[in-house]
């Protein structure tokens, strides 16, 4: 066999990570099905045909990556005996729950034909949280942090795709049994208790090495430009103390998020994310939405599901990145076609009313048994703050031990509906190809209802998931797929259409422009009680961009005019 170290041909020829040349190199000279040098030959005339528009500088690193390759190529004999030592390493950890090691885990290893049908959930639910045991382990290089420079600015976690890199704060004497690399420092900030600290920890085995954290790092060393408080360097080596830094880091507490500032990036960055490792594009302009929602509503959210990149990376068997926080609280994910998409989401929000509804009925009638004002603080509570959610899970968890020594079909009716009366957040969530095409109906249905549903617009102006072709999101002269020449018409203008109702909260957000605007327009759609429309912008592959300048892209089509960035809040009409 062959052996040839793509990435460091590819990076020496001045090609970054891009390999496709050097590996049709390799094929075409080890296959045989040309003569070596007829198939050579043919190489570099594809490279000036496929890239000689883009300037003869492209075209000379190719030809350069095209004979290193032929240098670089190695053959290996096989011994006649095996010598190795080496195992193969398990698809998951021995330490993962059951059902992930004995069924997810011999899918992840190939082997999922050979189950039986009996070790399958007979409801088709499939448990959270088991995409983090999934271990890629694709990086080259991975991000360092340097704590002396860091401003504890949140920035890092809230553009990683992948929530491969966090933030936690803690008492530092939670830190006396950490491994001796692992990294803390003394956290600043009036929000914050004398004695806390903070870590920015990366998870090695997650990470993509995408590059955004770094790129979105503003702490630079003013001694040396080139250094930031986050930094890559090669990941082989730091792959095993990370490893064991990111297993310990997990083991600390999740801050109180009653007392967290949501309002700052800081702050929020610190909330668990409860969407991660998600098997997204590398460097990925729709998951840092999604993990952002988890993070401030995940514990109370319902998410219906439009089929495409989003249904892919968000429930695709046999990991899922939804997950749950240590009391067991996530997302609830399902996926639903795209023609009716937005109105499964509208059946989520109208059942847990009604549920709520009857629950309310129960409990008047059980007022004498549970308590005239326990029942009153439970169905006149205000649920608009953090605090104020907890303290009616509390409240309910009160009532369920009342109920137990209640005997009767009213309070076991009740038992049935109950948790509906704490907070329930509902979000349908998709692409532009759902949203502005073959589910438009069913969302243009959903913002006439006026009933409190949020819907997420993941916008990369293009189908995504299908290959890059031309959607009613497309802006006009773009080129993709079934627009060759550039597509002739405009872009729809779903913002203005959602405005026209006046009932509904609009807007439109690019996180890697303008993070901060990202975060309030989060938290003003959710705690507003009615339709609410965000349209995400996602720089994709299908764009034909280097991802890594993800962010970059961003802020272009914010300041050039092709982005706009905006609020709509019916509510400031009370405020005239």
């Amino acid at each position: 066999f062959y052996v040839i170290d793509a990435y460091k041909v590819a990076n020496e020829s001045g090609m970054g990570r891009r390999i496709n040349t050097i590996m049709q190199t390799c094929f075409f000279a080890i296959s045989g099905i040309l003569p070596r040098e007829e198939a050579i030959g043919q190489i570099k005339k594809a490279v000036e045909k496929t890239y000689g528009k883009k300037g003869q500088k492209v075209v000379d690193r190719n030809f350069q990556a095209i004979d290193a390759t032929l240098a670089k190529l190695q053959k290996v004999e096989v011994p006649a005996e095996v010598t190795s030592t080496i195992e193969k390493q398990p698809p998951v950890s021995d330490r993962a729950p059951e059902f992930i090691r004995n069924v997810i885990g011999e899918i992840v290893a190939g082997r999922g034909d050979k189950l039986p049908v009996s070790q399958l959930p007979v409801d088709g639910t499939w448990p959270p949280g088991s995409a983090a045991w999934e271990k890629r382990n694709i990086a080259l290089e991975i991000p360092v942090w340097d704590e002396k420079l860091c401003i504890y600015c949140g920035k890092c976690p809230f553009v990683c795709p992948h929530s491969a890199i966090r933030s936690k704060v803690f008492p530092e004497a939670l830190a006396k049994d950490a491994p001796p690399t692992f990294k803390h420092v003394q956290v600043k900030g009036k929000e914050f208790q004398k004695g806390e600290h903070i870590s920015y920890q990366v998870a090695p085995e997650d990470c993509t090495g995408c590059g955004l954290c770094i790129d979105v790092c503003p702490a630079v060393d003013k001694k040396n430009p080139s250094h930031k408080a986050l930094n890559m360097a090669p990941q082989a080596p730091l792959r095993e103390p990370e490893r064991k830094n990111w297993e310990f880091f997990l083991t600390l507490p999740e801050y109180n998020r009653e007392q967290l500032r949501w309002s700052t990036l800081k702050g929020a960055m610190i909330a668990q994310p409860l969407f991660e490792c998600s098997g997204a594009c590398v460097g990925c302009g729709e998951t840092p939405y999604i993990r952002l929602v988890t993070q401030l509503f995940g514990d109370r959210m319902f998410i219906a599901n439009a089929t495409g990149c989003s249904s892919i990376y968000g429930g695709n068997l046999p990991t899922t990145p939804y997950t749950t926080n240590k009391e067991g609280r996530g997302p609830t994910w399902n996926n639903s076609l795209f023609e009716d998409t937005a109105e499964f989401g509208l059946g989520f929000r109208l059942s847990i009313d009604r549920q709520a509804a009857t629950a309310s009925h129960f409990m008047s009638g059980l007022t004498d048994q549970i308590g005239k004002q326990l029942v009153q603080d439970i169905l006149n509570a205000d649920q608009s703050t953090e605090p104020g959610i907890f303290q009616q899970r509390e409240r309910l968890e009160e009532v369920k031990n009342i109920l137990k020594g209640i005997e009767s079909e009213d309070a076991r009716n009740l038992e049935a509906v109950i948790d509906t009366l704490a907070k329930k957040s509902v979000w349908i969530i998709g692409g532009d190809g759902w949203a502005y095409d073959i589910g438009f109906s069913g969302l243009d249905h959903v913002l006439a209802s006026g009933r409190n549903v949020n819907i997420l617009v993941l916008d990369t102006e293009v189908y995504s998931n299908t290959g890059g072709q031309m959607s009613k999101a497309t802006p006009m002269g773009a080129v993709s797929k079934f627009a060759a020449g550039g597509k002739p018409i405009a872009k729809k203008d779903m913002g203005m259409i959602a405005m026209s109702y006046g009932h509904a909260y609009v807007a439109q957000v690019a996180f890697g422009a303008k993070d901060v605007h990202t975060l309030k327009v989060f938290q003003e759609a959710e705690s507003y009680d009615g339709p609410s429309l965000i349209i995400a912008y996602g720089p994709c592959i299908a764009h034909g961009i280097d991802m890594s300048l993800n962010l970059h892209q961003q802020t272009l089509a914010v300041d050039s005019g092709h982005w706009s960035l905006f609020r709509y809040d019916p509510r400031l009409k009370e405020q005239g």
